[in-house]
């Protein structure tokens, strides 16, 4: 199955490279330009298959976001010269992942489920259920760790290690409030819930920049709205638009990351599962049709792309 696992573009003027779990970075002095692979991860550890379209869905999904978002806090973004290729600037980001939970599932069920009443020191209520409503949306930051798995914090352990300043913190906390209820907004319009999602953020000249992705379904998890009381009342499982899917079929087959875990096999059928739930998030939370870029010469072309703006 086509997909793009890794780049390796050989750019004269690239000043360094980093591969992420699913992004490659190339950087250009000020710039920086960032393909969008198709590689996967879950409790941090990038699966063996990549999947087809997805870095595609989320490069196209975090463009339409970060275009929309812009007049609440500027972002990094610049140009997509290719559906798998952002252009923007080089921000020095901040060392924490801004997560921002409406609604109690994912790490934030499972912990709470193993009998933990405070989140990153945020106190949670008795008597709440697997994907129940939050009585307000709360943050939950997290370690931005370059090797291993990232790690809940509190905000006062943010700013008692001094990773943010208090200034720059009460803006991100501003920020990441605003982004989410339009995140919100955006995805009711659409018959779907943005129950949780993740923001990261950077400095460009010392102001505060949005940066990464934001509302794809690597960030963010989705419900469909049609039909969620109903399936809380009936403590049904709700139908979902997310990565946790793949987190599930993971954990049902004895992996989460942990040492000593080996990786299942992730059939064709599998991997073109996942491809079609993220092509559906699409153009459900866009409400536009996937036009499927060809991979004949993709890698070419996206090198192509980069060396018109940057090279």
């Amino acid at each position: 199955m086509d997909a793009i696992k890794s780049t390796d573009l050989a750019f004269e003027n690239a000043t360094n490279v980093y591969k992420g779990k699913v992004r490659d970075v190339y950087f250009f002095d000020d710039k920086i330009g960032i393909v969008a692979s198709d590689r996967i991860s879950a409790f941090d550890v990038i699966l063996e298959r990549a999947i087809p379209y997805k870095g595609q869905v989320l490069n196209q999904i975090a463009e339409k976001f970060l275009k929309m978002t812009s007049d609440i806090v500027p972002n990094w973004f610049e140009s997509a010269p290719h559906p798998n290729v952002h252009i923007g600037k080089k921000c020095d980001a901040f060392a924490v992942e801004m997560v921002i939970r409406g609604y109690l599932a994912g790490h934030a069920w499972r912990e709470y489920r193993d009998g933990k009443r405070e989140l990153c020191g945020v106190p949670l209520p008795e008597g709440l259920k697997e994907n129940d409503k939050l009585p307000h949306p709360i943050i939950t930051p997290s370690t931005k760790a370059t090797e291993g798995h990232d790690e809940d914090i509190s905000r006062e352990e943010i700013l008692k290690q001094g990773i943010v300043s208090e200034e720059d913190y009460k803006k991100l906390e501003e920020y990441t409030y605003a982004l989410f209820a339009k995140g919100q907004e955006f995805a009711n319009e659409r018959g779907l819930i943005l129950v949780d999602t993740k923001y990261e953020f950077g400095k460009f000249n010392d102001e505060i920049f949005l940066i990464d992705e934001v509302h794809t379904p690597d960030s963010s998890r989705y419900f469909y709205a049609d039909g969620y009381q109903d399936r809380q009342d009936a403590d049904e499982p709700q139908k979902q638009l997310s990565k946790e899917f793949v987190r599930q079929w993971l954990i049902e087959n004895g992996f989460q990351g942990k040492d000593g875990q080996k990786q299942p096999f992730m059939s064709d059928e599998f991997v073109k599962s996942v491809s079609d739930r993220y092509i559906e998030l699409f153009e459900k939370i866009t409400g536009e049709k996937f036009e499927k870029s060809s991979y004949q010469d993709i890698e070419e072309e996206i090198f192509k792309s980069i060396k018109n703006q940057l090279g």
